[in-house]
């Protein structure tokens, strides 16, 4: 049972968080805390229904109470550990919510929400198509009482630590958005093959490759109605973008402090870099760019009844990817030797770059802006 049940609307959400991640011994420990975030019953606040409770149909999370977590999260815990809390609240589990049409799916999701289990989203396949879902290769064989998955995903976040994972699969031939189904995959299924991503970025991520030969599981691990898959998935994702984007922003705040302190404590021709004009300036268009990542997530937010819309998450993440590589680049210029330590900032910079990749990439998103440009410039009118 959890620790605190009724937090709801962000009630009491900062303290509840923080009480959690004081408990977490070892930053970049993902799994205690995400068991401690369970307890303290900080992610069944932060699902859509706010109380644990599923969702209502096409109930989205809330991006501004994930911005709370994240924010706290980025404070203390490497890059990939907030990775894995983003997608998993933002896209995974409200995904998961909606299709809560069986005992199985039922169990796994509240598995998750108490911070016992992990689900894994693994949509990016491992053929040509890539993040072009519509080319995705993986497929679900539909039969009457079971499923058959053959195929593979790749750079899936949580691939290696979660015990299931939401499987986005074709199940019919047709190229069209209908053709997709999500099954609910135990990763230690016969017929899986789990293996980790190299690269020393992401720690806390789990991130690695699925490969699936001839899995074959009950027809209770469907999640939702077949055919239904791709809406949904746009639904969320819409979500995660907003929600990284404003992880973005936050990144950002922390460099630029941490930055600050340094230039403030490095002594410059008898005097500190914090007194070089050339720095101060350097700084200040920094500041200046923090300031336009903040206007734009203001006017994302809008009233108390407004809610966010599609184009409004691929603006968001279009925008931050350019202005978070470009902080965090200057703050790395800025640091000089100090940012390639072991604690520097410098591997900072190279993860940045995801922003312009991951959840759909810059060129997309902008394509996908084009495509409402008339709505868009309504907007701002």
């Amino acid at each position: 049972m959890s620790e605190a049940t009724a937090l709801t609307g962000g009630t009491g959400l900062r303290p509840a968080i923080a009480s959690a991640l004081d408990r977490v011994a070892v930053p970049g420990d993902t799994a205690a805390l995400w068991r401690e975030l369970g307890r303290a019953g900080v992610l069944r606040a932060l699902s859509p229904s706010g109380a644990g409770q599923p969702p209502a149909r096409g109930g989205t999370a809330d991006p501004w109470a994930l911005e709370v977590l994240l924010t706290e999260l980025d404070a203390r815990h490497p890059t990939g550990t907030v990775l894995s809390a983003c997608v998993q609240l933002a896209t995974a589990l409200p995904i998961l919510a909606e299709g809560l049409g069986s005992d199985l799916v039922r169990s796994v999701y509240e598995s998750v929400l108490d911070g016992e289990g992990r689900v894994a989203l693994a949509a990016t396949d491992l053929g040509a198509g890539g993040s072009d879902l519509m080319e995705a290769t993986t497929v679900a064989e539909l039969g009457e009482d079971r499923v058959v998955v053959n195929g593979g995903k790749r750079w899936i976040t949580d691939a290696t630590t979660a015990g299931h994972a939401l499987v986005l699969a074709r199940h019919r031939p047709a190229r069209h958005f209908t053709s997709f189904v999500w099954v609910l995959v135990p990763t230690d299924a016969p017929g899986v093959t789990v293996e980790a991503t190299s690269t020393r970025l992401f720690l806390g991520s789990g991130v690695g490759n699925l490969r699936f030969d001839d899995v074959t599981v009950g027809r209770d691990h469907v999640v939702g109605r077949p055919g239904r898959a791709l809406p949904s998935f746009a639904r969320h994702i819409g979500t995660e973008r907003l929600a990284s984007a404003l992880w973005a922003r936050a990144i950002c705040r922390r460099v630029l402090d941490r930055t600050r302190e340094r230039l403030a404590e490095h002594p410059l021709h008898g005097r500190t870099a914090w007194d070089n004009d050339a720095v101060r300036a350097r700084f200040a268009t920094c500041l200046v760019e923090l300031r336009r990542m903040d206007a734009l997530c203001e006017t994302i937010r809008g009233g108390p009844d407004e809610q966010p819309t599609a184009v409004d998450g691929m603006i968001a993440k279009a925008a931050v990817a350019a202005s978070l590589q470009y902080v965090v680049g200057e703050c790395v210029q800025l640091q000089g030797a100090a940012a390639f330590g072991d604690d520097g900032i410098a591997h900072l910079h190279t993860e940045a770059a995801a922003w312009s990749i991951a959840g759909g990439a810059t060129g997309a998103m902008l394509a996908g802006v084009a495509d409402h440009a008339a709505d868009v410039l309504k907007a701002t009118r």
